[in-house]
C-alpha cells in the first residue's frame, strides 16, 4: 500500500465485492478462479553445470545465452486447491481469450457460472472477447463467466499472485532453457500441487481492511 495515497470510493467498492466474494462458502457450480500471467525468460547456460556432490552444491556458472520468453497464465480455484497453468508463446487477447475458454468450456465445463478474479489488464474485459471472437460466438461464453476486477494498483487482492508466487519458489523461479522443459516442469507441479489438493485460505475480511486502511480513505 506504500505507493498510494487515497483509497477512493471506487478503489473501496471493488475491494468490498472481492472480499465478500472470497467469504462465500465454496459453490461447485459456480466457482471462484482467480486469474493471472506470468512472463519467463528462457535461458541457456553457457557452460555445464557441476552437479551437487556430498558436501558441495551444485555449481552454476553467472553468464547464459537467452532463449527468447514464454507466457503462463494462472488460473487458481482457491477454495478447492486447483490450478491450471498454461504455456504460451505470447500474451495477445487471442491467448487470453482461448485460454479463458478453456477453463469455463473445460475445465468448468459444469458449472453454471465461473467467477474469474482479473486485474485492470486491457485484455480482461468482457469486449475483448467479442473483439476477437464475433459478438454471436462470444455470447455463450460470456453468458457462462461473471468478472470481478480488482482496483487498480491492488493486484494483492489476486490470489493469483500467491499461486504465482509460490510456482516461482518451487518450479520457475530458475533457469529453464527451454519452452518444452518449462512446459513439463510446469505441468507436473501443477499436477502434484494438484493431487495435494492444496487450497489457499483467505482471512483478509472487510474489518480488517477498515482497521488497517481507512486512514487512506477518501469520500
Amino acid at each position: 500500500m506504500w505507493c498510494i495515497g487515497q483509497l477512493t470510493a471506487e478503489y473501496r467498492q471493488r475491494m468490498y465485492a472481492l472480499l465478500a466474494l472470497y467469504a462465500r462458502p465454496m459453490n461447485p457450480k459456480q466457482p471462484v478462479v482467480c486469474v493471472d500471467e506470468k512472463s519467463k525468460q528462457l535461458l541457456r547456460d553457457s557452460r555445464a553445470v557441476l552437479p551437487a556432490k556430498p558436501g558441495q552444491a551444485q555449481k552454476q556458472d553467472y553468464e547464459y545465452r537467452r532463449g527468447g520468453t514464454r507466457n503462463l497464465f494462472v488460473a487458481v480455484q482457491p477454495q478447492a486447491g486447483r490450478r491450471e497453468v498454461v504455456v504460451t508463446a505470447r500474451r495477445t487477447k487471442q491467448d487470453f481469450v482461448a485460454f479463458t475458454r478453456h477453463l469455463v468450456d473445460g475445465v468448468y465445463a459444469s458449472a453454471e457460472k465461473v467467477h474469474l478474479v482479473l486485474d485492470n489488464l486491457n485484455t480482461h474485459f468482457a469486449s475483448v472477447f467479442i473483439e476477437v471472437l464475433g459478438r454471436t460466438a462470444a455470447a455463450p461464453l460470456l453468458s457462462r463467466i461473471q468478472f470481478h476486477h480488482t482496483p487498480k494498483h491492488a493486484s494483492w487482492l489476486n490470489m493469483a499472485e500467491l499461486e504465482i508466487g509460490i510456482m516461482e519458489r518451487q518450479c520457475t523461479g530458475r533457469r529453464v532453457s527451454t519452452a518444452a522443459l518449462l512446459e513439463s516442469e510446469v505441468a507436473a507441479w501443477q499436477a502434484a500441487r494438484n493431487r495435494q489438493r492444496q487450497t489457499i485460505e483467505w482471512t483478509f475480511t472487510k474489518q480488517d481492511a477498515d482497521r488497517k486502511l481507512s486512514r487512506h480513505y477518501v469520500s
